[in-house]
């Protein structure tokens, strides 16, 4: 059976004591191991080797890639959005159109400022929906708009519509 300890004193030392008394012959805690020897010089210790400088980062092929990729994707998506807010598309009543090109299949039109010397047509309607051949965009165009000149008709591209476009 073990009996407690008196109500006085703690059951553990108090802290930053040493929980036994020193022993003779054996350094305290936090003193030096060893006393100089006397005839002998004492030895300095040798500080920590500096650290080396990080070397140089080198960039890789594949970030170099990478970027590459990232710019020419971003271009792409620039010059197409670029280029499509002047596509026959955008175009509505009033709006001038230049063409491209002398092809009847592919005429390339494009939205052009009205007061620019490109402007060759004007748009007098605009009419959604699929006109799969000219005589029902013709006469669809001489119902909605009286003295048009040309049809243009786009499909497959998201809506099908139909331009109704006279000279400037």
């Amino acid at each position: 059976m073990t009996t407690p300890p008196p109500q006085d004193q703690a059951p553990y030392p108090p802290q930053g004591q040493a929980p036994y008394p020193p022993q003779p012959g054996f350094p305290q805690q936090g003193q030096a191991p060893y006393p100089p020897q006397p005839g002998f010089p004492q030895q300095a210790t040798a500080p920590y080797a500096p650290v080396p400088p990080a070397p140089k980062r080198k960039i890789s092929f594949r970030t170099i890639r990478t970027i590459v990729v990232i710019l020419i994707a971003a271009g792409g998506a620039i010059y197409g959005y670029v280029s499509s807010q002047h596509a026959p598309n955008t175009a509505k009543v009033g709006d001038c159109m230049h063409r491209g090109n002398s092809s009847n299949t592919n005429p390339e039109l494009k939205v052009v400022d009205c007061g620019s010397s490109q402007a060759q047509y004007v748009v007098l309607a605009k009419i959604e929906g699929l006109y799969a051949t000219d005589t029902m965009a013709s006469s669809k165009c001489a119902s909605e708009a009286k003295n048009f000149k040309y049809t243009y008709t786009e499909s497959g591209d998201g809506k099908d519509f139909l331009l109704c476009l006279k000279d400037k």
